[in-house]
C-alpha cells in the first residue's frame, strides 16, 4: 500500500465506523468500536498503513471526535455525511443480499442484521477520495 490510504469515520454519540481504504477506494480494513476504544484502534491502523488524512463525518459529535484525532498528527478533512446512513444500508445488502424468505421482502422494508457506521465510514472516506482535494489544506 502507497502512502494514499484514507481513513474514514463516521462519529456518533457512544461508538464511531472506521475504514481504511487504499487510494482507489478499496476497503484494507473497518469496523465500529466504542469511542474510549477509537483511538487505539486507529493507533494500530496508522502503524500498520501510512495514512494521509483522515476524513471526519461532519454530523453528530464531530466536534469532540475531532480534538481527539487532532493527537494522532494526522490531516482531518471534514466531510459532509448526508444520506450516509441510507446509503450504507445499500452497500451492506449489496454485501450481504438476504437469503431464504428474506428475499421476498423489498430491501427498503429490511433493516440490516447489525450496526452499518463501518459502512458509513467507507462512504465518508470515498466521498473524500472523490473530492480530489486530499492534497489540500484540512477542514
Amino acid at each position: 500500500m502507497t502512502g494514499d490510504a484514507v481513513i474514514g469515520i463516521d462519529p456518533g454519540r457512544s461508538k464511531a465506523g472506521y475504514a481504511l481504504l487504499d487510494d482507489s477506494g478499496a476497503v484494507v480494513a473497518s469496523g465500529i468500536e466504542p469511542l474510549g476504544r477509537l483511538d487505539g484502534c486507529l493507533r494500530a491502523l496508522l502503524a500498520a498503513a501510512p495514512v494521509k488524512a483522515i476524513a471526519l463525518g461532519k454530523g453528530t459529535n464531530a466536534g469532540p471526535i475531532r480534538r481527539g484525532l487532532e493527537r494522532l498528527g494526522v490531516p482531518i478533512h471534514l466531510v459532509d455525511e448526508r444520506e450516509t446512513s441510507r446509503l450504507a444500508r445499500g452497500l451492506y445488502f449489496a454485501e450481504h443480499p438476504p437469503r431464504g424468505w428474506r428475499r421476498l421482502i423489498p430491501i427498503g422494508l429490511q433493516l440490516p442484521a447489525r450496526p452499518i457506521d463501518d459502512y458509513a465510514a467507507i462512504l465518508i472516506a470515498r466521498r473524500f477520495l472523490a473530492r480530489g482535494d486530499e492534497a489540500g489544506s484540512p477542514n
